[in-house]
C-alpha cells in the first residue's frame, strides 16, 4: 500500500509499472468504488501501459478532509498527487465521477492531460433535485439501503446472477464505504457542471457508456461527446454503469486502440 498526505488529506494510491518506460494512464475510480474496481482491467493492458489508480477523498482508505469537497477540490488532490510523483502528462480516464474529475483536471492543468478517456459519465451528471432525494435517502437509511438499487444502476442482469461472487463483494464494498465520503461526493456530484469545459477539450476523447447503463445512459454520454470536437463515442453491448468490472477485457481493447489511434501507446 501507498500512501501520501496532500492537500491536508491522506491519499492512498497504486502506481503499477514504470511510467519512465510505459504510457502512463490515470485510472478515477466512480462514486462507492476504491482502487480496487480497476484490478479487472489492467492486467489486459500493463505489458503496454503503465498505471496510477487512487482512493479519491472520502473513498476507501484515503481521507476526506474538509467539508463539503468539490469536484475541483478531487482535481487538486490527483493534480498534487501526480506533482508528488513527478508524473504527466497521461491519458486521464474517469469513471462517473471520475470524469467529472477528468473535466476539471483539464480546465486547471491541461499540460498534464494527453488524452481523456471519458467512462459512463457526463459534463453534467444528474439533477440538483435527483441528487437532494439520494442525499436525504441516504441520511435516512445510510448506503445500506441503496445496496440493491445500486447493483441494478451498475451491472446488467445476467451479471447479477446469484453465484457471480463479484457481485456480493462489490456489495459488501459499497456497505464498507464511509456514509460520509458517498455524501460528501453526491454533493460535489450535485453541484458540478463542466459543460462550459466540453468544447475547450483539445486532446483526444473518447466517450465510452454500456448500453445498459441507467446511471449515465447512452444518450446522455453521447450528447458530452458531441459537444468534444472530434471525440469518439463507443456504446459497449453487455454491461451497465461500470464496464471495466462486467467486460473488462472488451474494455481494456477499446482502451489501447484508442492510445495506439493517436500514438500514445507503447
Amino acid at each position: 500500500m501507498q500512501f501520501v498526505r496532500l492537500n491536508s488529506v491522506t491519499l492512498h494510491y497504486r502506481l503499477h509499472g514504470d511510467p519512465a518506460q510505459k504510457p502512463l494512464i490515470v485510472l478515477i475510480n466512480s462514486l462507492g468504488t476504491d482502487l480496487r474496481i480497476w484490478d479487472y482491467m489492467i492486467p489486459h493492458l500493463v505489458d503496454r501501459f503503465s498505471f496510477l489508480t487512487y482512493d479519491k477523498r472520502g473513498h476507501g482508505l484515503s481521507d476526506l478532509g474538509e467539508m463539503p469537497p468539490s469536484i475541483d477540490d478531487h482535481a487538486d488532490d490527483l493534480i498534487a498527487l501526480m506533482q508528488h510523483l513527478k508524473l504527466g502528462p497521461a491519458i486521464i480516464c474517469g469513471l462517473s465521477v471520475g470524469g467529472l474529475i477528468a473535466h476539471a483536471m483539464w480546465a486547471k492543468r491541461p499540460e498534464l492531460v494527453s488524452a481523456i478517456i471519458l467512462s459512463n459519465t457526463a459534463s453534467k451528471i444528474g439533477t440538483q433535485e435527483s441528487w437532494s432525494e439520494r442525499i436525504s435517502l441516504l441520511n435516512r437509511e445510510g448506503i445500506a439501503g441503496l445496496v440493491d438499487v445500486t447493483m441494478e444502476r451498475w451491472f446488467t442482469a445476467a451479471f447479477r446472477r446469484p453465484d457471480n461472487a463479484v457481485i456480493a463483494g462489490l456489495s459488501t464494498m459499497l456497505v464498507r464505504q464511509s456514509l460520509k465520503g458517498y455524501v460528501a461526493t453526491c454533493m460535489a456530484i450535485r453541484d458540478a457542471d463542466y459543460r462550459d469545459v466540453a468544447p475547450t477539450i483539445s486532446v483526444p476523447v473518447l466517450c465510452l457508456v454500456g448500453d445498459e447503463d441507467s446511471s449515465t445512459p447512452p444518450d446522455v454520454v453521447k450528447a458530452t461527446a458531441a459537444a468534444i470536437p472530434g471525440a469518439g463515442f463507443v456504446v459497449i453491448d453487455g454491461a451497465g454503469h461500470i464496464p471495466c468490472i462486467e467486460r473488462p477485457e472488451f474494455y481494456a481493447g477499446l482502451v489501447a486502440d484508442f492510445a495506439g489511434q493517436h500514438g500514445l501507446s507503447r
